[in-house]
């Protein structure tokens, strides 16, 4: 991998942090509810673009920009925005922004011609000639495959990205200009017409604000996403707006009382430390209540203290006095300093009870993990031999993971998704037996973990053990979790574990494994699979009709039968799809659906799947579906259709592999007994567990199991797999506990 080109050290004119950015976002609230007519009257000129550059770059520096400013005016000369204002007004805003990240003079002209090689007839090789390799390359590197042709806007985006994100592997400059360019965007976004409007904010909330999250750029990741949140939901911003606008009056007479206390304890102890509290933005309040499931009324963290000393033992010496101000409240305090974020954040967090029960996020860091927040790698991203810093590291890591994932994916829209998978910000820290700490995404096996730590301890992987207590490989782990892998030489990736691992590299191992594996061994199961299918019409493979398989193959662009039967073995073609071919010469995608039933380990009735194979489909374990369920079914390579409820997280989060699912519903005649969990909240009162399960047996439902999820003084929480006919059932049953005196709560446990 090439190294990341140098960028100048960054120079803050002021001691305050928050001042060297300080045109990049305003306050978010206020620079979300700018309308575009009120931005269009903040363009800036070259004049005062010029002019704020003085206070970094030379005159001869200053030229070489308004050089590129002339080219770039001259090229975009005629063309306009959607607003109506003349489009070199865009260039000139997102050098501005590019300008107050503290980035280099050649960013900023690479900022300024970053829409001409896309949009006007300026070529790569023009810039090259007038401004030298450094700049047109990040021009390149910005610009869109305008001369290839794409399938669908899909594959066209997915192409793009790529290209980016490729080019910023060389550069990192690339992506921050990048990032510059949607901000502009997206505080211009109102004139855009509704459907490209949420097109648009949708993929900076999923790509965008995360990119910056993960290079630790926060003030840029908080307006994009408040950006984005306004436009794809205006309704629900306005009313989130409103309640906090309510409540605001109190919370801030509440911090700064906070404050003064804070400071004055701080001075008493020696610190010389800033204090200043800080709103929340929007869309992290409304992801927190979606989270959480809560409403307005229980979020009471609007708020958060920020500390700032000079040296990390002052931030722990700091973090004692604030425990002295206010009662900690217990498993809320994160030390982000000896395991900083991915992205390289680092401070102290805890939340403290305040007076008036109202409880308050602190943050103690130190003066230069401050400056990091603000601007992130782009504040850091300096080269010299034998120095780098734990952010240059990090990004670094990040950056070699981004060839690893395009080395594994087998195109750009594969690309493209892993990579998002990549960005998810919720993170979790697990230990191996040795102590070592491992970085994981929200919702990450064992199986994950196992590959995170070498790919040879993934292929070999047989069992795990969590905290010494043995495990199913698919149980998602937690922060604070020490997991030991147990390996087996004999033992291989399984299909299976596509439909729970979450990391780019445990996925694409597993898939590479599958593809990889002896050719004699998935044409045998393609054999198994298909014979099964024929045989259901009373056939077999050796007495189909010649010119039937030499015409689906013709169709498929397949060579012989053991390409076709290798197909069915990965699971890239449905084998009673094939089968239903083969016989009547139809068409392959037409609906050949028939009544099947699920396969004898469950056996609790019949479904009806498109291209269904009988003996070969069974309910996941994670979701439990039972008859009335919105269903999924996904063809898993050696597994056959495992049918999921649509709103499981593994649906969700492997929606995107769509040759992978296909339409299953339940058919009109089910009949037999289903299993799901129901979580049920008790008084602790004597005879109440009986109680509920004298409920369910006389509802018809067999209690197979209970546990005790979590229990204190007063109350108990009660998760109960039971056995029920449908979802009409279950709910009825769900109506009788919750009518128990004794019972709070009673629902199906989430998927």
């Amino acid at each position: 991998m090439k190294k990341p080109h140098p960028l100048p050290q960054p120079a803050f004119e002021t001691t305050t942090p928050n001042a060297a950015v300080s045109s990049l976002t305003r306050p978010t609230n206020r620079a979300v509810a700018a309308d575009s007519q009120s931005v269009q009257s903040q363009s800036p000129d070259i004049d005062d673009l010029c002019k704020i550059m003085q206070r970094r770059f030379d005159e001869a520096q200053i030229n070489e920009v308004r050089a590129a400013y002339t080219l770039a005016e001259r090229a975009h000369t005629g063309q306009s925005r959607v607003s109506g204002e003349p489009y070199i007004s865009h260039p000139l805003a997102v050098a501005r922004i590019v300008f107050e990240l503290n980035m280099d003079h050649r960013s900023v002209m690479a900022a300024l011609l970053h829409d001409v090689v896309e949009d006007t007839s300026v070529s790569v090789e023009q810039i090259t000639e007038q401004f030298g390799d450094d700049v047109s390359v990040l021009v390149d590197g910005l610009s869109k495959l305008t001369h290839l042709k794409f399938k669908s806007r899909a594959e066209a985006q997915a192409a793009n990205f790529q290209k980016m994100l490729l080019a910023m592997v060389d550069d990192i400059r690339v992506i921050l200009i990048k990032l510059a360019d949607r901000i502009h965007n997206m505080r211009t976004l109102g004139v855009m017409p509704d459907e490209k409007r949420r097109r648009i904010a949708r993929e900076t909330l999923e790509v965008y604000a995360p990119i910056a999250n993960r290079l630790g750029i926060y003030r840029m990741k908080n307006e994009l996403e408040d950006l984005g949140f306004k436009a794809l939901y205006p309704a629900r911003y306005r009313v989130l707006a409103e309640a906090v606008s309510k409540r605001q009056k109190d919370r801030v007479e509440l911090v700064q009382k906070f404050e003064i206390v804070a400071k004055s304890k701080l001075e008493q102890a020696g610190l010389d430390a800033e204090v200043h509290g800080r709103e929340k933005h929007l869309y992290s309040l409304y992801q927190k209540m979606r989270k959480k499931r809560s409403a307005f009324e229980d979020i009471f963290d609007m708020f958060a203290v920020r500390v700032v000393v000079d040296t990390i033992d002052e931030c722990y010496r700091a973090l004692g006095v604030m425990h002295q101000v206010h009662n900690p409240l217990p498993k809320q305090f994160k030390d982000y300093i000896v395991i900083p974020k991915s992205n390289g954040y680092q401070s102290l967090h805890t939340v403290l009870l305040s007076p008036a029960a109202v409880p308050i996020e602190v943050q103690i860091r130190t003066r230069e993990m401050d400056r990091f927040a603000e601007t992130g790698v782009a504040a850091h991203w300096m080269y010299k031999e034998g120095q780098s810093n734990s952010a240059q590291q990090r990004a670094h890591q990040w950056l070699t993971n981004l060839l690893d994932i395009n080395d594994t994916s087998e195109d750009t829209l594969e690309f493209y998704e892993n990579v998002k998978v990549d960005l998810f910000p919720d993170e979790i820290y697990v230990f191996s037996p040795e102590g070592d700490i491992y970085r994981l995404p929200q919702g990450a096996t064992a199986v994950d973990f196992a590959y995170q730590v070498h790919s040879d301890i993934g292929n070999s992987c047989l069992t795990a053990k969590v905290d010494r207590k043995p495990v199913s490989l698919s149980m998602p782990l937690e922060s604070g979790q020490t997991v030991e892998i147990i390996r087996s030489d004999t033992q291989r990736p399984s299909p299976y574990w596509l439909n729970f691992a979450v990391t780019p590299k445990a996925r694409s191992a597993v898939r590479n494994f599958i593809k990889n594996q002896s050719e004699d061994k998935t044409i045998d199961f393609g054999i198994t699979l298909l014979g099964r299918a024929l045989k259901r019409h009373n056939t077999k493979i050796e007495d189909v009709d010649k010119e039937a398989v030499d015409s689906l193959l013709a169709q498929l662009e397949l060579d012989d039968m053991s390409g076709l039967l290798k197909e069915i073995g990965l699971g890239n073609q449905i084998p009673s799809m094939v089968a239903a071919w083969l016989l009547n010469e139809g068409d392959l995608d037409a609906d050949v659906s028939r009544k099947i039933p699920i396969n004898k380990e469950s056996d609790p009735g019949p479904l009806i799947v498109e291209g269904g194979e009988d003996a070969i489909i069974s309910l996941a374990k994670c979701c439990q579906p039972i008859p009335g369920d919105n269903i999924q079914g996904m063809i898993t390579a050696g597994q056959g259709v495992l049918v999921h409820r649509t709103e499981c997280q593994n649906v969700a989060r492997q929606r995107r592999r769509s040759k992978e699912w296909v339409a299953v519903v339940w058919s009109t005649d089910t009949s037999g007994a289903f299993q799901t969990n129901v979580v049920v909240e008790i008084n602790n009162v004597p005879g109440v567990l009986a109680k509920v399960a004298n409920v369910m047996s006389e509802m018809g439902s067999n209690i197979e199991d209970i546990r005790f999820d979590r229990s204190d003084q007063s109350i108990s929480i009660l998760n109960f797999t039971i056995s029920v006919s449908d979802r009409n059932h279950l709910g009825r049953l769900i109506k009788r506990v919750r009518s128990l005196y004794a019972v709070h709560r009673a629902r199906r446990a989430k998927s």
